[in-house]
């Protein structure tokens, strides 16, 4: 009989697995709109077509809309999807997906606050999250999240 060693890892632990082979990829581009409104933040989100990313942990419920394009998506909450628009669906909190954009997606979420700051609007909305797992494979301190895109690494 042979025996099988599984090496149990939490969700957070293979998405950070995930983000440092990521981060060793050339990366894209991922153009982001912030559009305000009375109580609301809204944030678009382009991604081209075979772009792969993880998400930040939310810690709010909010809607998202997905007006152009297909994505594969993977979380906990979700399982895994692909969504193709034009889908609406709900973020529940502490969720922190894997995605891979089929075709060019553009994914727009919305956030109640009064707040226009883009910086506080995440210490809101968003678990803080330690990016030291992505330093320490790839000796660069990436800017990550909602406020920052990837630059292009040539």
């Amino acid at each position: 009989m042979n025996d099988i060693t599984i090496n149990a890892q939490s969700k957070d632990e293979l998405l950070d697995d995930l983000e440092v082979a990521l981060a060793q990829l050339p990366r894209v581009e991922l153009p982001v709109t912030h559009r305000f409104t009375k109580g609301m933040y809204i944030r678009e989100i382009q991604i081209p077509a075979g772009t792969m990313l993880t998400s930040m942990t939310h810690k709010t419920q909010h809607p998202f809309v997905i007006s152009k394009g297909s994505i594969m998506v993977t979380s906990d909450n979700e399982g895994g999807v692909v969504y193709e628009a034009p889908y609406t669906g709900i973020t529940e909190p502490n969720t922190r997906r894997a995605l891979h954009a089929i075709t060019d997606v553009v994914w727009t979420t919305f956030h109640v606050t009064d707040e226009t700051d883009v910086e506080k609007i995440c210490d809101q909305i968003l678990e803080p999250q330690d990016n030291n797992h992505i330093l320490e494979a790839t000796g660069e301190d990436l800017a990550c999240g909602y406020t920052h895109s990837l630059p292009n690494k040539d």
